[in-house]
């Protein structure tokens, strides 16, 4: 575990660094849709070599001197772009695009050898539900071909109530997503469409660019129960957070 990381980010960390062991098969290679990727359509990575992209301001010097040196993988991203495009979604690649924080920051605490290869995908910039659901469902074949899938988001979201304001709020979404999430796999969807009309919605995600990534795993593992691997009642001291995991790698 990093030694920077203090006593708030510590169970994450700690959460984090067991997800391999915990998922028990070694991935070929990971495919991480990030909150922080926007694009008109689905872009893919294709760069063999990503560079950092530093995409934040105000942090501690360290923070931009992280290097995260995993491979990407061009055929990995041309199978995702094929598969994408196959299903009837606009797609293009991307061959500048580096590794922003909503990759390397996790990747580095869950593979810190940095010896798995790593392609990142866009979200849909119009942050349409049933689209990203839909390109889940296109990307389930590589969960058969050794592909860990990755939603990098967070499922609460709004940087102007991270502390007591947001305490409430977080909880009553929270508690809304894990039982949205337990539903059968059609009324799981059904619910994720529908997320605006949820507890808190919009005061846990003023932009639902965090929560995106999530319906991306939704679809790639659309007829799978769902587990809830990792809860804090009090992150960043008051927010209620949880990730989850769909099925296993083949």
């Amino acid at each position: 575990m990093p030694e920077k990381l203090n006593g708030t980010y510590r169970p994450l960390a700690a959460f984090l660094a067991d997800l391999p062991q915990r998922i028990g098969v070694a991935p070929q290679a990971l495919l991480v849709i990030s909150g922080h990727w926007e694009a008109p359509d689905f872009a893919v990575m294709t760069h063999p070599q990503p560079p950092m992209l530093y995409d934040y301001y105000g942090f501690p010097p360290h923070t931009y001197q992280v290097q995260y040196p995993a491979p990407g993988s061009p055929a990995l991203a041309a199978r995702v772009g094929a598969l994408i495009a196959a299903a009837g979604l606009a797609t293009h690649a991307d061959a500048q695009r580096g590794f922003d924080h909503g990759t390397f920051t996790p990747l580095a605490v869950m593979y810190p050898q940095a010896d798995v290869p790593v392609v990142q995908l866009s979200l849909r910039d119009d942050f349409d539900p049933a689209a990203h659901i839909a390109l889940g469902r296109a990307l389930a074949p590589l969960r058969d071909e050794g592909v860990l899938i990755i939603g990098s988001g967070l499922s609460y979201h709004n940087l102007r109530a991270m502390g007591a304001m947001g305490r409430e709020p977080s909880r009553q979404f929270d508690d809304w997503l894990c039982k949205a999430l337990g539903a059968d796999p059609q009324a799981r969807a059904s619910h994720l469409l529908q997320w605006e009309v949820a507890p808190a919605a919009r005061f846990a995600h003023p932009r639902e660019e965090h929560l995106l990534p999530l319906m991306v795993a939704v679809g790639a593992a659309f007829d799978e129960p769902c587990e809830r691997v990792y809860h804090e009642d009090d992150f960043m001291g008051a927010i209620s957070v949880s990730s989850f995991r769909f099925g296993t790698l083949a």
